[in-house]
């Protein structure tokens, strides 16, 4: 009986590996970060520097950086 050698405590059954889901699939969270990503570079595009944008969404400027930077590269491809 599995009692006997954590009897109170907290076991972790890893799931089987076809089993497995992706980050964010049971909500709605990953389309919101895509969103706003695309938001982020339209606006700056649209003249919006980097600190500005920074500043309004809350995000580092490092973070800033490569969101455009990924966000240009989905573009070009």
């Amino acid at each position: 009986m599995v009692q006997e050698y954590v009897d109170g405590e907290f076991i972790y059954i890893p799931r089987k590996s076809g089993n497995k889901k992706e980050w964010g699939s049971n909500t709605s969270t990953r389309i919101e970060l895509q969103q706003r990503n695309m938001q982020i570079y339209e606006d700056y595009l649209a003249g919006n520097s980097q600190q500005e944008l920074s500043d309004k969404y809350f995000l580092s400027l490092k973070s800033m950086q490569r969101i455009i930077r990924e966000q240009r590269n989905m573009n070009e491809a």
